[in-house]
């Protein structure tokens, strides 16, 4: 499939990028996963701005305005004949001499990775488990989606298949945190929680639009709390509203929660509103 590097439309199997790059040589990188609607690249805007404060933050350039972002998402989608896509906004630091940069990163490398998009059916219900592997705390007050990732590999090792299950992490103070891609949800008396953001959990996109369709409760909680819970559900911008049938050997409502096919339906009628 066609990719999309620095002003240039290349197939995925050509891109490269110099060992130079600061993503590569210590990390410095950010990105959002997303996919595309009937062609279109939905809360795009959602996107563009948490990825563009991480940026901000470490003094990387972001050379592609939000509206240049959208008509190349759109012509990578035409490249692909129109089927929609799962995409990744890379930014990386950019080449610069092996040492830490004194001051800030203005020619940063830009690629938007592009892959088939494999989503299962509405409604498909997933396990999960509780991590071994600890969640560490980001290097600033909020976590972004950075290039950090050895935390979320760990986790990921830990797990034989990410197509029916998910790993849970929870930080050192033994309150949950969120899953090894996803935010966790879950029910209980009707009453919809999610752990706070002080956990060191990621300000999902698809987190913050559930939390405009229903009032939802943050906080910290220990795993027994979870373990107490009617339903439970984890979200991100690719599979949307995933409904856990289990944690461990605690069982849930799935598919069949009343408050999760809420939530997916008022899910739904915003993509349906955005795409008009």
């Amino acid at each position: 499939m066609y990719c999309f590097m620095n002003g240039e439309y290349v197939r995925a199997e050509a891109l490269r990028i110099s060992p130079f790059d600061h993503g590569f040589l210590y990390g410095l990188g950010f990105f959002e996963t997303f996919r595309t609607y009937k062609g279109q690249p939905l809360f795009l805007d959602l996107h563009y701005a948490r990825l563009k404060q991480a940026l901000q933050h470490y003094r990387i350039t972001m050379p592609y305005t939000l509206e240049e972002m959208t008509a190349i998402i759109k012509r990578l989608v035409g490249l692909a004949d129109g089927v929609d896509c799962y995409f990744r906004l890379n930014i990386s630091a950019g080449a610069h001499d092996v040492g830490l940069k004194p001051t800030a990163y203005t020619q940063p490398t830009v690629i938007v990775f592009t892959k088939p998009l494999v989503v299962a059916p509405a409604h498909t219900e997933k396990t999960a488990r509780f991590l071994q592997t600890v969640r560490n705390m980001p290097e600033q007050p909020l976590r972004y989606k950075s290039h950090h990732y050895g935390n979320n590999v760990l986790a990921r090792l830990e797990m034989p298949s990410l197509a029916t299950e998910e790993g849970i992490f929870v930080n050192e103070q033994g309150h949950i945190v969120e899953g090894i891609t996803s935010n966790v949800f879950w029910v209980k008396d009707g009453l919809l929680y999610t752990p706070s953001l002080a956990t060191g959990a990621l300000g999902g996109i698809t987190r913050q639009l559930v939390m405009t369709l229903m009032p939802t409760i943050e906080g910290e909680f220990t795993k027994q709390v979870l373990e107490q819970a009617d339903e439970c559900f984890i979200t991100n911008a690719v599979q949307e509203l995933v409904p856990i049938s289990s944690v461990n050997t605690t069982y849930f409502l799935g598919a069949r929660g009343a408050v999760y096919q809420q939530l997916y339906a008022g899910y739904q009628q915003l993509l349906e509103e955005h795409l008009c």
